[in-house]
């Protein structure tokens, strides 16, 4: 059996190494996707104006829950309309 022997700068090493690593991970971590959103961050999801999107909701296009004065949208709703209103791009041929 071999033996190894670890120096106080392999331990530095693997430390700065371990601490990089970390960082890298909390980084890259996105933050999770909120469920219910409330009106001002609809609008500015949708860069929409407040009558566009009390219109969005008198008509039905865009369901919500009001709970005492506020009212809530859900984030998969917003996604659906976004799909649902999706135009898919018509490749242009350059001569």
């Amino acid at each position: 059996m071999a033996v190894q022997i670890i120096t106080l700068e392999d331990l530095a090493a693997f430390k700065t190494a371990l601490l990089q690593d970390l960082k890298e991970l909390l980084n890259n971590q996105k933050e999770p996707e909120k469920k219910w959103l409330k009106s001002k961050e609809v609008r500015t999801l949708l860069n929409i104006s407040p009558g566009t999107l009390q219109t969005h909701r008198i008509n039905g296009t865009l369901t919500y829950t009001k709970i005492g004065g506020i009212l809530y949208y859900d984030q998969a709703d917003i996604n659906k309309l976004l799909t649902r209103n999706k135009v898919n791009a018509i490749p242009t041929l350059f001569k």
